[in-house]
C-alpha cells in the first residue's frame, strides 16, 4: 500500500533507471528501501536466507511477516516493498471514484509489502499487505487498500491483508531465536555426529527442558556455560529435529522432539558404521 512519502516524478524515473522493484532473488531491489522514508515504527535490514540478499522492512509487523514467510519451507521468493503499475492503479482509482495517492500533486507509486512466490501448485504467488489494526479505523486507509486489492485482483494474483492480530507471538519468537543459525555453517558430519550425541540424551532426559538439559552437559563435559545451547538451536534450526514451533522453545523437552528421518545426517550415519 501507499506509504507516507513524498517523492518527485525525477526520483521516481532515476528509481526506475536503478531497477528498483525488479530482478529476482539477490538481484531483486525493493522499490523503497530504509533510507527512503521514516517508518511508522522500527525500520529494519535483515539478510534472507532464501534470497541471500538484505531485506527492508519498515514495521515490527513486517519483520513479523517476513520471518513467518522465510521459515516456511514451500515458499521460495520474497519481494519486499514491490510496486503496483502507476498507470494502472490511477486507472482504478478513477474507476472507484477515490483519488489517486500523489503529494503536492505528484501522483506516488503505491507498493506491497510482500509479493510471495511458492512451490505450492494451488498458489504459486501471492501478495500481502501488512497492517497495524488501528490504521483500518481510517477511511483514507481502507480506499487505499481497496485499491491495492483491487489492483491484484486485475493481476490474477491472491492478495492478503495481515494485522498484528493474525500473528502467532510464540511462532516469531521462535524464529527469531532459530534464525540466526540457520546460517551457521557446519558440515554434514558434524551434523550428523551431534544429532546422533544428541539423541542419546534426549533419550536420557525426556521431561526436562532443553535449556536445563543444556546446561547439566556443558557441565558433564567441561563445556563453556551456552555451548551446548548453541549446538541444540543449531539443530533445531537446520531441522535435523522437529519440533510443534507452536511451543515457547524455552519450555521445549527432548520429548517434544522428532528426528528427521530424512536428513543427509542419518544417512552419513550409516555410512560412517
Amino acid at each position: 500500500m501507499a506509504k507516507r512519502y513524498s517523492h518527485s516524478e525525477v526520483t521516481f524515473q532515476r528509481w526506475l533507471r536503478e531497477g528498483r522493484g525488479s530482478g529476482r532473488q539477490d538481484k531483486y531491489k525493493p522499490w523503497l528501501t530504509i533510507r527512503d522514508l521514516p517508518s511508522q515504527g522500527r525500520s529494519h535490514r535483515v539478510f534472507g536466507h532464501k534470497a541471500l540478499r538484505t531485506h527492508h522492512l519498515f514495521s515490527d509487523l513486517e519483520l513479523a511477516v517476513f520471518l513467518l514467510l522465510e521459515w516456511q519451507k514451500d515458499v521460495t521468493e520474497i519481494r519486499e516493498q514491490f510496486p503496483l503499475q502507476i498507470e494502472l492503479t490511477r486507472e482504478i482509482a478513477e474507476t472507484l471514484g477515490i483519488p489517486h495517492p500523489a503529494m503536492s500533486g505528484v501522483p506516488q507509486y503505491m507498493s506491497s509489502d510482500f509479493l510471495v512466490d511458492t512451490s505450492r501448485p494451488d498458489e504459486p504467488r501471492f501478495a500481502l499487505q501488512a497492517k497495524y489494526s488501528s490504521e483500518l479505523q481510517k477511511p483514507r486507509v481502507i480506499e487505499k487498500l481497496e485499491l491495492e486489492r483491487r489492483y491484484w485482483e486485475h493481476k490474477g494474483v491472491p492478495w492478503r491483508l495481515i494485522t498484528e492480530k493474525e500473528i502467532p507471538s510464540t511462532v516469531v519468537a521462535n524464529i527469531k531465536w532459530l534464525y540466526p543459525a540457520q546460517r551457521d555453517d557446519i558440515s554434514e558430519l558434524d551434523l550428523a555426529l551431534r544429532t546422533d550425541f544428541y539423541s542419546h540424551h534426549f533419550a536420557q532426559s525426556k521431561a526436562t527442558t532443553l535449556i536445563d538439559l543444556a546446561k547439566s552437559l556443558d557441565v558433564a563435559y567441561t563445556l563453556s556455560p551456552g555451548e551446548s545451547l548453541r549446538e541444540i538451536r543449531q539443530l533445531l534450526a537446520l531441522r535435523c529435529f522437529l519440533f510443534d514451533i507452536h511451543i515457547a522453545y524455552r519450555k521445549l523437552a527432548p520429548i517434544e522432539l522428532i528426528v528427521a528421518e530424512d536428513t543427509a545426517m542419518q544417512e552419513m550415519l550409516h555410512v560412517q558404521g
